[in-house]
């Protein structure tokens, strides 16, 4: 459904009408009565309202793999985390070798992200070869990886703060607490108060969405009067997020004019080269190499099954940065012309970033392809990564 979003937004603004699709994302939509209305256009009612139940579908999972999963085991969890720390902090860096000094150089949250939609996806293409273990170090490094995400968000691209309206939205959290200590199990109460949290965040200045991420987190992740209401909700409404929110959402953005010279201003473009090379480069560079250190360090452990191979084949994929760099790029720029130029490069980097990240797994993979241990029990194949 994601994919056929893209090419249709792509088919939509490059061959029927780059006017008219601009056009539809921009039209006006009024909510509410008198002084208690929003009006907004389509595409932030996507973005900053829609988008919202992504978030909150983000924030279930980081809950339930904080409490239950596979963040709670502090070694298990040590090497994951480290990859998702290098594979985020390595684009940033080299997006602003390319970009210091330049009207661009805000842009450096863009190739940090990670879209688990598509990487899982091409996971899964690669059927029965992939062994659990990689799934489950994917997954792991996603989750934190999205919480790298909402943080950056939260802190880097957030406008001025009507400190008011944000405690509006703490009060809001307080009053959810209290509902639930007080064992209050209906749903519709929770929404009412969530729809007014959400409200108070858009109208503070913080990005709505970490409305959603918050409200995930403070959900019961055990049984709360008799049901496992976490995983109820998640259930409830993943797939309207996966199956409707997200192709929407990608649908109203990726829209990217590709014809009159565009793609020839891209390739000199500092912006859209840090873009396209800290997704390609820097996500399997930072995460394999972050990882394998503190697995030699002994911090953590990565498992057994897991070689130096595989863990740059993840990287890779990790470098499908689609949804959520999108979702920065509007963020990052008031220039429309920058953020266009941005999404040239997550289209390109993640593009390509699929295509080696299945590529490598596939090698790691093959008969044979395990590499020999060396004296001291380490690989060869990992000796050589982290030479």
């Amino acid at each position: 459904m994601l994919l056929v979003a893209v090419l249709a937004a792509l088919f939509w603004a490059n061959v029927l009408s780059a006017q008219g699709y601009e056009s539809v994302w921009h039209q006006e939509l009024t909510v509410g009565i008198g002084d208690f209305a929003i009006s907004e256009d389509l595409r932030h009612w996507i973005n900053d309202g829609l988008m919202a139940l992504f978030f909150l579908v983000l924030g279930l999972e980081v809950k339930h793999e904080l409490v239950a999963g596979s963040l709670q085991r502090p070694k298990a969890a040590a090497v994951p985390i480290a990859a998702a720390v290098g594979g985020a902090v390595l684009p940033a860096l080299i997006y602003l070798a390319l970009t210091v000094g330049s009207d661009g150089s805000s842009g450096w949250g863009i190739p940090m992200a990670t879209d688990v939609a598509f990487a899982v996806g091409v996971l899964a293409l690669l059927g029965a070869r992939i062994a659990p273990a990689i799934k489950t170090f994917l997954l792991t490094l996603a989750v934190v990886d999205d919480i790298l995400a909402v943080l950056v968000i939260a802190v880097f691209y957030t406008n001025a703060i009507a400190f008011g309206w944000l405690a509006g939205a703490a009060l809001g959290l307080v009053v959810i607490r209290g509902m639930q200590r007080a064992g209050i199990g209906a749903i519709p109460p929770y929404i009412v108060v969530g729809a007014i949290v959400w409200l108070c965040m858009l109208e503070s200045g913080v990005h709505a969405t970490i409305a959603g991420v918050v409200l995930g987190l403070i959900t019961p992740a055990r049984a709360f009067n008799g049901r496992d209401v976490l995983h109820t909700l998640k259930d409830r409404i993943e797939p309207w997020t996966m199956l409707l929110i997200v192709p929407l959402f990608a649908l109203a953005n990726a829209g990217v004019v590709l014809t009159g010279g565009v793609l020839g201003d891209a390739a000199s473009s500092g912006v859209a080269l840090g873009v396209f090379l800290g997704l390609l480069l820097g996500k399997p560079i930072g995460i394999a190499g972050a990882a394998l250190l503190v697995n030699r360090l002994g911090i953590g452990d990565l498992h057994p099954s897991i070689r130096a191979p595989q863990i740059l084949g993840i990287g890779a994929l990790a470098g499908i940065g689609f949804t959520v760099s999108l979702f920065i790029s509007d963020l990052a720029f008031d220039a429309p012309e920058l953020a266009q130029l941005a999404k040239i490069g997550v289209f390109a980097g993640s593009l390509l970033s699929g295509i080696l990240g299945a590529v490598l797994l596939l090698r790691a993979t093959r008969p044979g392809a395990r590499g020999a241990a060396d004296g001291d029990g380490v690989p060869a194949d990992e000796q050589r990564v982290l030479s």
